[in-house]
């Protein structure tokens, strides 16, 4: 694997680790935004009936405000995933490449002496 293309996917790793990190951080200002302002109870007038745990505590939200707080959650853990998948990939190809930088290193030492 050439050097550029070992950038290249350094960088997409990144690319996708970053953003899913930040989905990850709100979604945990939001959990716990809803931990402070959220009723402990269901409140049927306003639609609050879905339970959530947060932090052993349970409150009560909307169908709505769980299902965004789900897709944040979901996909944030998704682009996460697959931005540290292309980081394991370029280890391992890096590894590869410095292996045998070593080996051709070694060669040429034994070569000479």
């Amino acid at each position: 694997m050439k050097s550029a293309q070992l950038a290249a996917l350094r960088i997409l790793a990144l690319l996708f680790i970053l953003p899913g990190l930040a989905g990850l951080i709100v979604s945990a200002m939001i959990s716990t935004h809803y931990l402070e302002v959220m009723p402990r109870g269901p409140v049927l007038v306003e639609g609050r009936i879905v339970p959530r745990e947060i932090h052993g505590i349970v409150v009560y939200q909307t169908a709505d405000e769980n299902r965004q707080l789900n897709l944040i959650e979901y996909t944030s853990v998704g682009v996460f995933v697959v931005g540290l998948g292309l980081g394991l990939v370029y280890l391992e190809k890096w590894g590869s490449l410095q292996s045998r930088a070593d080996e051709e290193d070694s060669e040429f030492a034994g070569e000479e002496g």
